[in-house]
């Protein structure tokens, strides 16, 4: 356990988030919030700016904030099998992402490049398509 040294701001500027981030993490169960003491002002140690950075990293990967919650309560190192299963169906879903905008991309360099073939006619083919399918 870390010395509760770091007030929120000073946890945001370690973490390289913003104090709304904090809370809006504490709000959500993310990041503990400490007990307010006597003099008014919270106190966060080097372990509440690991578990932002924790939020973060896991964020970049594509990680929502419900899988993330549950991430965090295998964080002991001891539950390598249920994060890799957590990680297995985020790769799964990653992977029909994918599929779903390689199909996309596909749909629209054919309509770009029949745009770009009949340029000067009056209908365009992009709209034309779109017309067309949404009947």
């Amino acid at each position: 356990m870390s010395q509760k040294n770091l007030t929120i701001a000073g946890v945001a500027r370690s973490a390289g988030v913003s104090v709304e981030t904090i809370r809006f993490y504490q709000r959500k169960g993310l990041v503990p919030e400490p007990p307010k003491p006597a003099t008014g002002i919270r106190h966060y140690g080097e372990d509440d700016v690991a578990r932002v950075r924790f939020i973060k990293s896991a964020q970049h990967i594509g990680f929502t904030l419900e899988e993330i919650a549950q991430l965090l309560m295998l964080t002991d190192g001891a539950h390598c099998t249920e994060a890799r299963v957590i990680a297995e169906h985020k790769l799964a879903d990653v992977r029909h992402r994918m599929a779903d905008l390689q199909r996309i991309e596909t749909a629209l360099t054919e309509l770009v490049d029949r745009c770009i073939a009949s340029r000067g006619k009056v209908v365009c083919p992009l709209i034309d398509s779109l017309q067309r399918d949404s009947r």
